[in-house]
C-alpha cells in the first residue's frame, strides 16, 4: 500500500469527483482511478459509488476514512519529528496559556527559557483558562498555565504563585506631589466598574463592591487588555492582577488606588499537568524563579 493511495482517497472522499481530485492534487483522472482501484484490491473491498459524475462513499469507504486520516497524520507528524530534529531539537514541549497570563511578562520569560534551553521546540496555544483542563487531559498540549485550579483525578496541578489584585484607574494628568490623595469611594461611586476580565475572583468581589457602594455601576469587559485600554481612555476603572498592569504602573499611564473598604482577593496562577515528566518538571522549575 502507498501513501499516495490513501491521499487521493481521501482528497476523492472530500471532492466527491475524480475529476475535481485530480486537479488538486495536479495528477491525471486516469492516475485517481488507478489509485483508488489497487487500495480497493488491497483492502478487499470497494471504497465509492458512482452516481454519475460525482462518487460517495460505500459504507466501507466511510469507515475506513477515519483511519486513513489518521494515517495521514501519522505520517505528517513523523516528518516533522524528524525535521525538528535534523534542526537541532531533542525535546518538544507544547502550552496552553490563558490570554490574561500571556499578558504579563510571560513573552519575556519564554524567550529567556529558549536562550538557555536551545534544544527544546515549543508550541503555544491560546485558551481561556476554562478550556485549558480539557485540552491537557485530551493531550492536545503538554502544559497548562491556567488562572483556574484543576481538581480533576487525571491531572497534576501545582499553584505557581498568587499575584495582588489592586485597583486601577487612569492617570489623571496631575502631578503626583501636588495632587490630592486618590480616594477609592470617589471612584467606585462616580465611575464605571469594567469586571470580568479574570475567571477566578470576579463573582466575590463584585458582591464586597456591592455591599459597600449599593449605587456602583458595573460593566463585564471579558479581556484584560481591553479593559486596560478602556481604563486609558476614562471609561471606567477595574480591580486587575498587578502583574498584567507592572508596565502601565512604572510608566504612570495607569495609577493605583489604595482600598481600605474590603480585602482584596488574590489572583492565582496554576500548572496543569497530565504527566510530571522531565520536560514539564524542568520548565516548571525555571518558571518557579519567576513572578509571571
Amino acid at each position: 500500500m502507498e501513501l499516495s493511495w490513501i491521499h487521493t482517497f481521501i482528497t476523492a472522499a472530500q471532492c466527491g469527483n475524480f475529476r475535481k481530485t485530480a486537479e488538486l492534487l495536479y495528477i491525471s483522472q486516469p492516475s485517481v482511478t488507478v489509485h483508488i482501484k489497487l487500495l480497493e484490491k488491497e483492502l478487499g473491498v470497494k471504497l465509492f459509488l458512482r452516481d454519475g459524475k460525482k462518487v460517495k462513499l460505500t459504507e466501507e469507504g466511510l469507515r475506513y476514512l477515519e483511519h486513513a486520516n489518521k494515517l495521514i497524520d501519522l505520517y505528517q507528524h513523523g516528518l516533522e519529528d524528524l525535521q525538528s530534529f535534523s534542526q537541532g531539537y531533542t525535546h518538544k514541549l507544547s502550552l496552553a496559556i490563558s490570554p490574561l497570563i500571556a499578558d504579563t511578562i510571560f513573552p519575556y520569560v519564554l524567550k529567556t527559557y529558549l536562550q538557555k534551553n536551545p534544544t527544546v521546540e515549543i508550541s503555544v496555544q491560546i485558551l481561556e483558562s476554562k478550556d485549558i483542563e480539557s485540552a491537557v487531559l485530551n493531550d492536545e498540549v503538554d502544559m497548562g498555565l491556567s488562572c483556574l485550579n484543576s481538581v480533576h483525578p487525571d491531572l497534576v496541578t501545582e499553584l505557581l504563585y498568587k499575584d495582588k489584585v489592586i485597583l486601577v484607574v487612569p492617570h489623571d494628568g496631575k502631578d503626583s506631589e501636588s495632587a490630592p490623595p486618590l480616594d477609592e469611594e470617589d471612584f467606585l461611586t462616580t465611575t464605571m466598574i469594567l469586571t470580568h476580565n479574570h475567571p477566578d475572583y470576579w463573582d466575590g468581589l463584585c458582591r464586597k463592591i456591592r455591599n459597600k457602594y449599593p449605587k456602583s455601576r458595573m460593566m463585564k469587559v471579558s479581556q484584560v487588555h481591553i479593559s486596560k485600554r478602556f481604563i486609558s481612555e476614562g471609561l471606567g476603572v477595574s480591580f486587575l492582577p498587578v502583574s498584567t498592569v507592572r508596565r502601565e504602573l512604572l510608566e504612570g499611564s495607569l495609577l493605583e488606588v489604595p482600598v481600605y473598604s474590603f480585602e482584596l482577593p488574590e489572583a492565582s496562577t496554576y500548572a496543569i499537568m497530565k504527566y510530571k515528566h522531565s520536560i514539564q518538571q524542568e520548565f516548571l522549575t525555571f518558571l518557579s524563579g519567576y513572578r509571571i
